[in-house]
């Protein structure tokens, strides 16, 4: 059976993740090698003390860490056919990191970089973001393309399957955006989310900016498998990883479209999400029905695969 694993991106986050699996010592010291990486203890993070996880300068290595933990222990303790990997947007730094396409050290220490600049725009200006379920796809890119015509920017920021799309941009923009579709029916539904920026939007070049900068500071290698980027639909490689990693951070993610190039180009049998909730594997039922789907974000749910996998009841 081969695998595709799903890393989880910002929101997916929940307070005590990764906790129970400190017991681990092989998860345990991930996460402390991780903090030292990032220069915070993540562990008080994880726990979302002092609302720790409302702040994206902290959900996003803690939740990078937490992922790739998991993916430490599985590989220690099983000879798991892995043919492939991607993750929504943060996630695919999991993956960089699990596929060794980036340096553990450099590569935490990255995306804590990252994620502060993304927290300097989010606290600067003010944005928004909404889900669209069952959307028209090109009804509502025309919606928004008129709006910020009109001067208040709104674009679609995650393609992540064909029945879910995610808009941002200005809270005014985001506003009408909504009222617009209501009116003309382009969604069955919108949801506004609780996000603290309009990520994947314009709104973010200033973060993408500096992160040109910062990538010239690391190496960057030919992932071990496959890694298909959110911005490309492409599996990245050592030689435009770093133009991808900081383009990404201002353009729509194409996850379902990614995520269907991987089940393809690596004849997946079964993908597997590693990290908090199971956010990509509700998509992955989406774009890929015909294939096994399996998820682990804690403890329980750890034994409770690893018995499944042992006993041969995935084949």
């Amino acid at each position: 059976m081969k695998f595709g694993i799903l890393f989880s991106g910002q929101g997916a986050q929940r307070p005590g993740m990764g906790i129970d699996l400190m017991a681990d010592p092989l998860f345990a010291s991930t996460i402390k090698e991780a903090s030292e990486a990032v220069k915070m203890d993540l562990v008080p993070i994880m726990k979302n003390e002092a609302g720790a996880l409302d702040q994206t300068k902290n959900v996003q290595p803690a939740l990078v860490a937490v992922s790739y933990g998991l993916y430490r222990m599985l590989m220690r303790d099983l000879d798991l056919p892995v043919e492939g990997m991607i993750g929504l947007s943060l996630g695919e730094y999991a993956a960089l990191l699990a596929s060794q396409g980036l340096e553990f050290q450099s590569g935490m220490a990255l995306l804590a970089d990252r994620a502060r600049y993304m927290q300097a725009v989010a606290d600067k200006t003010p944005s928004a973001m909404a889900a669209l379920l069952k959307p028209d796809v090109q009804s509502v890119e025309g919606i928004c393309a008129q709006i910020t015509a009109e001067g208040d920017l709104v674009a679609i920021a995650n393609y992540n399957t064909p029945k879910q799309v995610v808009i941002g941009g200005t809270v005014a923009g985001v506003k009408a955006a909504i009222e617009q579709i209501k009116v003309t029916k382009a969604a069955r539904r919108a949801i506004e989310l609780p996000v603290s920026g309009a990520f994947h939007t314009a709104m973010f070049n200033p973060a993408r900016d500096q992160m040109v900068e910062r990538l010239k500071t690391i190496s960057c290698h030919d992932p071990q498998v496959p890694v298909i980027s959110n911005t490309t639909e492409e599996p990245f490689e050592a030689a435009s990883m770093k133009a991808i990693l900081a383009k990404q951070l201002a353009v729509p993610t194409h996850f379902g479209a990614g995520l269907k190039k991987l089940v393809t180009l690596a004849n997946l049998d079964a993908t597997l999400e590693l990290g908090p909730g199971k956010t990509l594997t509700s998509f992955a039922q989406v774009v890929a029905p015909d294939l096994k789907h399996y998820h682990i974000s804690n403890l329980a749910e750890y034994q409770a695969f690893m018995t499944e996998v042992e006993n041969g009841t995935d084949e």
